[in-house]
């Protein structure tokens, strides 16, 4: 192929993505999210083999900058995978005694329920969905020492609840034999998380949310402590395997063959949000949330979870007043060709969530306020008509 032809071919590649763009929907849900045309035609980029040296290149490349926007001085491993992914295979790493499962919400539960399914002894520190972790049941329950682990979710993208991160990793520091695993799949990249200076052990993301990137890529960094716990853990399996990633991260590479247009994807991202800085970006995903709040507000309605606990990447708003869901959200795609979440799980119909990660802008949110102000009142005492 001459550079003529793949030139055309390049041109037409770019050309579907705008048309296929143009046939979706606008996602206002927690994910996955918009994906710019940016990120994109960053997947069209030609694949290579992934032992080759424009692999390692590539692979290599991205590493400054992740660990950057981890905070940390730790690797920063790349899996083709959800989320789920990594937080089964950190189980499998890191607990040899049992693992205390904090669960505050439909995903944090899961992890429990996963716990079990791996056959790992494990504990459930259960709260109503919307109500934050208290710091202090963590310190009674590890007081007891039956625990090595603990996994936690810092943003419970089910109910739009942040939990307090700082205050939680201060109560771990007391117990240094417990190795904590924080799933960060909504919140990182839209806040600062420094993960050395809080001594988080394991931590890990997804890119479908606030990365503002297609699934399919999960990202995790994992400490010198948590490494030297998985030498002594069996049954880690291969493809989650930490060791397996570290040796081979130390070649420029992963363990298996990566999704390589996601890497290209995350490079590009990358760019994107070193460009805008990290504190603009931070600043921004502040300022959007707060603009959905005063709809909230606006509109005689409430947050989920008390405000000082409230996401800062996506809104969960109780449906105190009624509102046909499903006939609002209808309305919204054949109007103004966007969606929202109805609500997951058992809050289904009773909540509601509003993203405002990743690219977003004020703009692009003011464009949904201006639709949800014209659609909502019209659907208000109507979800059980």
């Amino acid at each position: 192929m001459n550079g003529a032809e793949r030139a055309n071919l390049l041109t037409a590649r770019r050309n579907l993505f705008r048309l296929l763009a143009s046939m979706s929907y606008k996602l206002f849900i927690p994910g996955p999210i918009a994906v710019s045309d940016k990120t994109y035609r960053a997947m069209t980029s030609w694949v290579m083999g992934h032992r080759s040296k424009d692999f390692v290149s590539l692979f290599q490349s991205v590493q400054p900058k992740l660990q950057e926007l981890f905070y940390t001085k730790d690797p920063v491993f790349i899996s083709t995978s959800s989320a789920w992914g990594v937080m089964e295979g950190s189980l499998r790493n890191v607990v040899k005694k049992k693992v205390l499962n904090c669960c505050s919400g439909a995903f944090s539960d899961k992890w429990f329920d996963v716990s079990k399914r791996c056959g790992i002894p494990a504990e459930a520190l259960k709260y109503e969905w919307g109500t934050p972790i208290n710091p202090e049941d963590i310190r009674a329950r590890l007081a007891t020492g039956e625990f090595d682990a603990i996994t936690f979710i810092h943003n419970e993208t089910s109910t739009g609840t942040m939990n307090p991160l700082p205050e939680i990793m201060a109560v771990l520091r007391e117990f240094p034999d417990v190795i904590s695993i924080t799933d960060t799949v909504s919140s990182f990249s839209a806040l600062k998380i420094d993960k050395d200076a809080l001594g988080i052990d394991v931590m890990l993301t997804g890119s479908q949310k606030a990365l503002a990137m297609p699934p399919g890529l999960s990202l995790i960094s994992v400490s010198d402590r948590a490494m030297k716990r998985a030498e002594t853990v069996e049954g880690r399996g291969y493809y989650f395997d930490f060791l397996e990633f570290q040796s081979n991260y130390e070649k420029g590479m992963t363990p298996s063959t990566p999704v390589i247009p996601l890497i290209y994807a995350l490079q590009s991202k990358l760019e994107d949000i070193f460009e805008e800085g990290l504190e603009a970006r931070y600043a921004r995903h502040e300022r959007l949330n707060n603009k959905v709040r005063d709809w909230v507000a606006k509109h005689d309605l409430e947050l989920l979870p008390p405000p000082e606990f409230g996401s800062k990447t996506l809104s969960c708003v109780k449906n105190t007043r009624d509102i046909d869901l499903p006939g609002l959200n209808n309305a919204l795609k054949e109007k103004y060709n966007c969606v929202i979440d109805g609500g997951y799980g058992k809050l289904k119909g009773k909540t509601f969530r509003i993203s405002n990660m990743g690219d977003e802008t004020d703009e692009t949110m003011q464009v949904l306020i201006d639709a949800l102000d014209d659609l909502v009142p019209q659907f208000i005492g109507k979800a059980s008509a």
